[in-house]
């Protein structure tokens, strides 16, 4: 044979591995667009970008170290505290 041909059962081996890799790559396709794989990729998702906001929230108010940035945490407590109040007096007027 010339160094260019291949024989019948090299072929069919070739066709053989061919098929089941072709298979395998079906199966994995099929595997990943299940509705269950694609549910759980979106809940890991959806709870990372939550951990990242919430991670990011807390930076705002804590420092590197661990310490309470007092500043922010008061400019917060006194948005809340007038929150509250504005609540209490457009309820007040509200009632007559």
């Amino acid at each position: 044979m010339a160094e260019g041909t291949r024989s019948k059962e090299q072929i069919q081996a070739e066709i053989a591995a061919a098929r089941a890799r072709l298979a395998s790559n079906v199966e994995g396709l099929i595997t990943q667009a299940h509705p269950k794989a694609v549910a759980a990729r979106t809940v890991q998702d959806a709870k990372a970008f939550a951990a990242g906001e919430f991670q990011a929230a807390k930076a705002q108010f804590v420092a590197v170290d661990g310490t309470p940035r007092t500043t922010r945490l008061a400019a917060l407590a006194v948005a809340v505290l007038g929150g509250v109040a504005f609540l209490i007096v457009a309820r007040s007027i509200a009632r007559g």
